[in-house]
């Protein structure tokens, strides 16, 4: 085997490197300083614009069909669009972090040293195509998230959250790792385009085959929460400080579906009806245990956590139609696509969360936000635009998300998936509209934390400004991304 690594390796993978050495700037000042922590607007701008390099060079080394040692990792229009949303993620959540009462302070460097390893995590997770460096990616991101969570300056939750996604996520590794043990043994390697023409038939002919690529999906199943492995994903989103919670509900899963749709664009799916059947029921019964279960909830992130688990099932349908259709690019298309709304939609709610958050202890209930459209009309206004694009509301950009999603896969003849996602679209509406009636009907003293909350108060003025704008021109853009899938 020939493993030559030449300049344009190196000239591809150049956004990790670049991420990464920005990620030490913080820490090598620290350290250079006696430990003392510098001004955090010169950290949080360090990593800022390791951030901005970062997408820039993605953007010009990136390309159609560019493999990078010896084809491990592919820079294509997946990896391109799913890393820029994943780094806008990161950064936003870096911005956030700056501001929240739980993540600021004596160890701010360190934090956003963690943020940005993760992310390089990241990135490495998108591109890859050899699925023992799918493993490396997923758990360099997870590892730094681990830390995250449990560095928060809140005692006893943030800790439990940590060590909860600390135990299920290893278990997820675990089982994602024997699967890739089973695929390496029935095909005598472990990379994605080695098996991607005959992987239909290795999974008629091969239960190995079946089984590994069975217990890889799994795995996958519980990194994005899919119902019923999704049972961590409310008690960490809910425990994590909400930064943290915003970057996980965003840029890990737009990842981590990325990484998924390219196991199943290998059409394996093709191959096995049972297979493909037990896929089509966790899209199913993860939309409709999200929506419900987030009905219940009083507290406002464990409401946006639920409804983060009934988006991957949403989104879960993508992946199935992508694996599906003869022209892949279309299905996945609809997925990145989601994928950048939902991203966008989360953050934002998120964000407003966090501010107002009063101490690293405090919980946001969704009473709490009585009286916010009063004392802060534009901010109430912004969380309205965020709520109603959730819900698919035209013409925000939510409601075009589902519109090509669903589209696709009525397109493929998965006419009953895209029934259910439209009724679980229509159940969602009501604890979506439940915050906006408690801002605009109630009177109350929501109040935004006394800190000077500009940063994320302009970042989610922009988001909700781009959620409306880009629902206009969602024809071009959608255009756009399935131009650079082909």
């Amino acid at each position: 085997m020939n493993m030559t690594i030449g300049l344009s390796d190196i000239l591809l993978v150049s956004p990790m490197i670049a991420l990464f050495l920005a990620s030490l700037i913080p820490l090598t000042v620290k350290v250079l300083r006696g430990n003392r922590e510098q001004n955090p607007i010169a950290t949080l701008t360090q990593g800022l614009l390791g951030i901005v390099i970062s997408i820039a060079l993605l953007a010009v080394f990136g390309g159609a069909g560019k493999t990078a040692f010896n084809n491990g990792l592919i820079f294509d229009g997946v990896t391109q669009w799913i890393s820029v949303i994943a780094l806008i993620a990161a950064g936003v959540a870096m911005i956030m972090m700056y501001e929240n009462p739980a993540t600021t302070g004596k160890q701010f460097s360190e934090l956003i040293f963690l943020a940005m390893s993760s992310a390089v995590g990241m990135l490495i997770l998108v591109a890859a195509v050899d699925l023992l460096m799918v493993f490396i990616g997923l758990e360099m991101m997870s590892l730094a998230l681990y830390l995250m969570i449990a560095m928060s300056h809140e005692e006893k939750i943030s800790k439990e959250a940590a060590l909860k996604y600390f135990v299920l996520g290893s278990f997820a590794s675990a089982v994602f790792l024997y699967g890739v043990a089973f695929i390496f043994g029935s095909t005598g390697g472990t990379n994605i385009l080695a098996f991607m023409d005959n992987a239909a038939d290795l999974v008629q002919n091969s239960r190995l085959f079946l089984f590994g690529i069975s217990f890889v999906i799994l795995g996958f199943c519980f990194k994005v929460s899919i119902a019923p492995f999704h049972a961590w994903t409310p008690d960490v989103y809910q425990g994590a400080p909400t930064p943290h919670s915003a970057f996980m509900a965003t840029a890990v899963k737009a990842v981590s579906f990325a990484a998924f749709l390219r196991v199943i664009a290998t059409k394996s799916l093709v191959g096995s009806d049972h297979l493909f059947d037990i896929l089509q029921w966790l899209a199913v019964i993860t939309m409709i245990v999200g929506n419900t279960a987030a009905i219940m909830q009083n507290n406002f992130k464990r409401m946006i956590a639920y409804s983060s688990v009934a988006h991957s099932g949403y989104v879960l349908v993508g992946v199935i139609t992508a694996g599906v259709s003869d022209n892949g690019a279309f299905g996945a298309s609809g997925v990145i696509f989601y994928l950048l709304s939902y991203s966008l939609m989360t953050l934002g709610a998120f964000a407003i969360a966090s501010m107002l958050e009063k101490s690293e202890s405090h919980m946001v209930n969704i009473d709490d936000l009585a009286g916010l459209a009063k004392r802060r009309p534009l901010l109430a206004l912004c969380l309205t635009v965020f709520l109603l694009s959730l819900a698919g509301i035209p013409p925000t950009l939510g409601f075009f998300g589902k519109f090509y999603m669903f589209n696709a896969a009525i397109g493929e003849g998965l006419l009953w998936l895209a029934i259910w996602g439209m009724l679980n679209s229509v159940i969602a509406v009501y604890y979506y509209l439940r915050p906006i009636v408690v801002m605009y009907m109630r009177d109350g003293d929501a109040e935004i934390a006394p800190r000077s909350l500009n940063a994320t108060t302009v970042t989610v003025v922009v988001m909700a400004f781009l959620i409306v704008v880009m629902g206009f021109m969602s024809g071009p853009l959608f255009a756009a991304v399935e131009k650079s899938l082909l």
